[in-house]
C-alpha cells in the first residue's frame, strides 16, 4: 500500500493574508495614496508610488496573518471567522508566524529603496500590526490602536516624498485614525453577539446602543480634521467637493446601520472604500 503526500494548496494561504477578500487592502491604500499625492503636490515619483503599493499588499497581509494567529483560538466560535484555515485546520499556526515573517521582511526590502528616515520610521509600522491582535483581549479599544496601525503609512509617505515630516500630515493622520474608528467599529458591530461570547473586546461591545453615536461622531471629526488637512496645504475647491461626497456617503451609511442590523452593518463597513476613493479623486482634482 503506497501513501501519498498531502499537496500544497496555495488556497489556504490566499484566505490567511485576505487576498481573496481585498477590502482591507483598499482601506490601507487610500489614507497612503492621500499622503503621497498632497506631500507630491501632484502625481509622486513612480518609484515611490510602486513602492506604497507593493507594500500596502505585503503589510496588510502580514498582518491578516498576526491577526489569525492571534485569534487562532477564538476564531473557530465566531460566525464569520469560522473558516479561516488555522480555525478548520488547513494550516497550522508556524505556518501562519512563516507567512506572516515573509511578508514583513519582502515589505521591509521594499522600504530599503526609499531612503533612510522613511526605514527608520518603518520598525513602528511592523510593531503597531503586530500588537493589534493582541490588544483585543485586555484593551476596551483596540480599533484605536489599528487605527494607528493603518495611519502609520501617512508619515511614512510624506518621508520618502519629502525627506521630512511637515506638521500639515498629522491633521491626515488624526482624520484617519477617527475615520479607521468608524468603519471598523462598523466591522465590530458584526461580530458583536460572538465577541461577547468568547470575551473579545471592541468598541461596539465598548459602546453597546451608543455605538451608532459614537461612529457618527467619529466621521464627523474626521470630515472636520480633512477640512483642516485642506487648509494646512492650502487646497481649493475641487478637493472640498470631495469632501462633500464623502460626507453625503459616510450619512449614507450612518442610515443603513440605523437598525443594527448585522448584515447591513457589513455592507456599510465594505462601503468605506467608496468614501476613501472620493476624498483621493478631491485630492486628484485639485492637483490636475
Amino acid at each position: 500500500m503506497t501513501t501519498v503526500a498531502p499537496s500544497f494548496s496555495l488556497r489556504p494561504y490566499l484566505q490567511l493574508t485576505r487576498l481573496d477578500k481585498p477590502v482591507g487592502i483598499g482601506l490601507l491604500l487610500w489614507p497612503t495614496l492621500w499622503a503621497l499625492w498632497l506631500a507630491a503636490e501632484g502625481i509622486p515619483p513612480w518609484s515611490v508610488l510602486g513602492i506604497f503599493l507593493g507594500g500596502v499588499v505585503l503589510t496588510r497581509s502580514a498582518g491578516c496573518a498576526i491577526n489569525d494567529y492571534a485569534d487562532r483560538d477564538f476564531d473557530g466560535h465566531v460566525a464569520r471567522t469560522q473558516h479561516r484555515p488555522l480555525a478548520t485546520g488547513a494550516l497550522r499556526p508556524r505556518d501562519a508566524l512563516l507567512a506572516a515573517g515573509a511578508l514583513t521582511l519582502l515589505a521591509f526590502i521594499l522600504v530599503l529603496f526609499t531612503n533612510p528616515f522613511t526605514v527608520a520610521l518603518s520598525p513602528v509600522a511592523v510593531a503597531l500590526a503586530a500588537l493589534y491582535p493582541f490588544t483585543k483581549r485586555f484593551l476596551p479599544f483596540p480599533q484605536l490602536f489599528l487605527a494607528a496601525a493603518f495611519s502609520w503609512a501617512i508619515p511614512m509617505a510624506y518621508a520618502a516624498v519629502l525627506d521630512a515630516l511637515p506638521p500639515a500630515l498629522w491633521w491626515l493622520v488624526a482624520a484617519n485614525m477617527l475615520w479607521t474608528f468608524a468603519y471598523d467599529t462598523e466591522y465590530a458591530m458584526v461580530d458583536r453577539p460572538w465577541d461577547e461570547a468568547v470575551g473579545i473586546q471592541s468598541t461596539a461591545r465598548l459602546f453597546g446602543r451608543f455605538d451608532r453615536a459614537a461612529i457618527a461622531l467619529a466621521f464627523l471629526g474626521t470630515g472636520a480634521c480633512l477640512v483642516q488637512a485642506g487648509l494646512s496645504h492650502q487646497l481649493d475647491w475641487p478637493y472640498y467637493a470631495g469632501l462633500t461626497a464623502a460626507g453625503a456617503q459616510a450619512l449614507g451609511q450612518l442610515w443603513r446601520i440605523r437598525h443594527q442590523d448585522l448584515d447591513a452593518c457589513f455592507t456599510a463597513f465594505r462601503s468605506n472604500n467608496l468614501f476613501g476613493a472620493l476624498v483621493f479623486l478631491g485630492i486628484v482634482a485639485q492637483a490636475l
